[in-house]
């Protein structure tokens, strides 16, 4: 079956630059509005989609032209504000929709991190998920919230940070701990609540957690590493990946290298979901899709698109002219840029131009237009031919796509038996893997840290963590 997550950010148009001025779109106004949300999430639930994942960032956007004045005047993810706030409220309109954010291990230490996602799971009765992330851009840091290590030791300090929150959610209570005993006037048993006594090279902590064990202890991990460091990262903790790729072959390709490692690191490549980033144009015929596509782009703003990606890779695409052509331009960052679009399109020799406006709409994304079979057709055949589990999807003009693909496509899915008709259970992580599955899988190296749980395989879990 289909796994299908809605990407959005509290912010403006969020990966589609201008389109605020689409008078379809209402993120300008409604990123700061509950109900725009609530409405969001409501249709999503109808869809019976897994879940409904808010991005986030740290700093602004100033690689282009050297400042951050485009990043501002095209609202590129910015202003933006904190979407975990919203999700217990989300929660209170959606009895099963996941609600899941991107957090920081860079900015917020792992006690408070914790803690947060405790509460939310509690709050949400066990439908959070977190988006682990390193942060980098240089920004942030001078405003106070961290220093920017290099790319690897991120990694490195976001390995340890896993393992002081495993034994924080997994190891820190067990699970009768929270006895409810009036007569002898015990609420908690502190016989069964633990300090975890971590020390490492980056955290020290003693515990013990704040938090009761929540629905599912654990909340459910996504990662979107793609470089080598961040494929071993993912394979160790994810339990599902976010992944844009700009064809079937380049994502078979890593789809099987990243399971490869998952079974490599003792895990069942199965407890590893793969969500293919894509931004489809639904109509009801080809001929309303493409005219809906050709609309947004009278409204794409091409600056505020090279302001996104510059902020993104640190590529100034400022210096040079809407006529040059990439494959003319020599340095490492425009020879990966070449690269990429190659593989978008190799018949054409891509000027600034055209790089601009297809990063304009979704940006990297890859964007199918068309009636919502030939959509159906397109995310099968990234199924098949991709290797992919499902899809993060990302809307062009919100919340009317997301309202636009629950009514034309879903159904088309749902009538070739490919996504579901109903919730089958209530957590997050059993929409993944099943009713039942409400925590960590035994393999995974969270689960090793809970000793009221079988260990099969979790052993050698927790010592490949350690190591």
């Amino acid at each position: 079956m289909i796994h299908l997550n809605a990407f959005t950010q509290c912010s403006i148009c969020p990966q589609s630059k201008g389109q605020w001025k689409h008078p379809l779109d209402r993120s300008s106004t409604g990123y700061r509005d509950l109900e725009y949300y609530a409405e969001m999430a409501r249709t999503l639930e109808r869809g019976r989609f897994d879940a409904l994942f808010f991005a986030d960032i740290h700093g602004t956007y100033d690689a282009f032209r050297g400042n951050r004045d485009a990043a501002v005047r095209h609202v590129v993810q910015f202003p933006c504000n904190d979407p975990t706030v919203l999700i217990p409220a989300l929660s209170m309109v959606t009895p099963h929709l996941g609600l899941a954010t991107t957090y920081s291990t860079t900015y917020h230490p792992p006690y408070l991190a914790a803690k947060l996602f405790s509460t939310l799971d509690h709050l949400t009765k066990g439908r959070v998920g977190w988006n682990v992330v390193t942060s980098y851009l240089p920004d942030a840091e001078k405003n106070g919230l961290g220093k920017i290590l290099p790319h690897d030791e991120r990694y490195d300090r976001a390995d340890e940070y896993m393992e002081v929150v495993y034994k924080l959610w997994e190891q820190s209570w067990e699970e009768d701990a929270v006895v409810r005993d009036t007569g002898r006037d015990i609420h908690t048993d502190p016989s069964k609540v633990h300090e975890i006594r971590h020390q490492g090279k980056y955290f020290d902590v003693l515990g013990p957690h704040l938090c009761e064990p929540s629905p599912q202890r654990t909340p459910v991990i996504y990662q979107a590493g793609l470089s080598g460091r961040g494929m071993q990262f993912a394979a160790t903790h994810a339990e599902a990946v976010f992944v844009i790729f700009p064809n079937t072959t380049v994502c078979r390709a890593y789809c099987d290298r990243i399971r490869e490692l998952a079974a490599e690191k003792g895990r069942d490549p199965k407890h590893l979901k793969i969500l293919m980033g894509i931004s489809p144009v639904v109509g009801a015929t080809d001929a309303e899709a493409r005219l809906k596509h050709a609309e947004m782009m009278k409204y794409a703003s091409l600056e505020g698109a090279f302001a996104l990606f510059g902020g993104w890779t640190g590529i100034d695409l400022s210096k040079y002219g809407p006529d040059d052509k990439i494959g003319n331009v020599k340095s490492d960052g425009m020879q990966f840029l070449a690269q990429y679009f190659s593989s978008v399109d190799s018949t054409r020799e891509w000027t600034m131009r055209e790089i601009a406006e297809f990063l304009s709409i979704c940006s990297v994304m890859p964007v199918p237009v068309g009636d919502y079979r030939r959509i159906a057709d397109e995310l099968e055949r990234w199924i098949v031919e991709g290797g992919v589990d499902g899809f993060n999807y990302f809307s062009v003009n919100t919340p009317v796509d997301y309202e636009t693909f629950v009514d034309l496509v879903v159904p088309e899915l749902q009538r070739r038996g490919l996504f579901r008709k109903e919730y089958e259970a209530s957590t997050l992580r059993e929409h993944y893997f099943g009713k039942g599955h409400q925590r960590l899988a035994d393999d995974h190296p969270g689960a090793a840290y809970n000793g009221n749980r079988r260990k099969t395989g979790a052993a050698a879990a927790q010592a490949r963590l350690s190591a």
